[in-house]
């Protein structure tokens, strides 16, 4: 997916240029943000694409700041960052129920742990899993014991990590060794060009919903999968089944597929797949007006 105009980042360029730049793109409203998605998930409309992502980049910076401890290149952290937000993007399908940001933070965080699993020469991809796990929690698990300060781990400290991640406790001493080092405050001053000095959590918007967002989202999608369940039962069964490999499935069936277990032509399992989902439409319909009435 091309996204244009898109704000980049080296190595060598000014990170509190980019920061600046990046802070101008508005945050998308939930319903926005609907549209947006269907836009390009029925359309490929580009436009509709550069808009998600733009709007997502400070996410971006902010779980890019997550992997400072690690010594590498703050920039090409948020660049991998970028690239694996833009795969979310391409793949987020907004009937789901889910915002971007909830979904695209685990691209994010993939493509970010990738690039440090590749760059460290410690940490090759053929490390077993759980030397990975060791790798990624061992920072905090140390904050969680008030250990971050310490040098070389205390034997129960060590002891308390090997046995919650299931490694040895060499494996644990040998790790902490290998990721000591300075760490980026995210207090630490940086310049602004003109408009003073500030902090680099000046510059990091949490994207995530509060708390009472959360909850009322949740609630909205137990209601839909409630809602969704009913009005199920008003079709028969090959309906279902058709509607449930068609349009519910993660890695949905073909027509030639569901025409070859029917013996029936793909038209005719088209056919059915759409009169199945104007079936399912008009009794959620139904049900959203019969609540609507209820609470008169």
């Amino acid at each position: 997916m091309v996204t244009p105009n898109l704000p980049s980042i080296t190595p060598e360029g000014n990170l509190s240029r980019y920061l600046q730049e990046i802070r101008k793109f508005p945050m998308l409203s939930h319903e926005e943000e609907f549209m947006l998605a269907k836009r390009w998930l029925d359309h490929e409309d580009i436009d509709a694409a550069h808009k998600m992502v733009t709007s997502h980049l400070r996410l971006v910076a902010k779980i890019a700041m997550g992997y400072r401890g690690y010594g590498l290149p703050l920039a090409e952290m948020i660049s991998e960052g970028n690239v694996g937000l833009m795969q979310a993007v391409k793949k987020f399908d907004p009937d789901k129920g889910f915002r971007l940001a909830t979904y695209a933070m685990w691209w994010i965080k993939a493509a970010m742990q990738e690039y440090i699993l590749h760059s460290w020469s410690l940490v090759k991809m053929g490390t077993t899993a759980a030397q990975k796990k060791l790798f990624f929690n061992l920072r905090r698990m140390k904050g969680r014991l008030k250990a971050l300060d310490e040098g070389d781990l205390s034997q129960e400290n060590v002891a308390k990590i090997a046995t919650e991640l299931k490694v040895a406790e060499s494996d644990v001493v040998s790790m902490n060794r290998r990721l000591s080092g300075p760490d980026a405050s995210l207090n630490a001053p940086v310049r602004t060009d003109g408009d003073g000095d500030g902090e680099w959590m000046d510059w990091l918007v949490d994207e995530s919903d509060s708390q009472e967002v959360v909850l009322a989202e949740e609630d909205e999608l137990l209601k839909r999968r409630e809602m969704l369940s009913q009005a199920m039962t008003s079709l028969n069964d090959r309906e279902r089944h058709i509607l449930t490999e068609r349009r519910l499935k993660e890695n949905p069936l073909t027509l030639e597929e569901l025409s070859v277990d029917y013996g029936i032509s793909r038209e005719r399992v088209r056919q059915i797949e759409v009169r199945a989902f104007e079936k399912l439409q008009k009794a959620i319909r139904n049900q959203a007006k019969e609540q609507v009435l209820a609470q008169l």
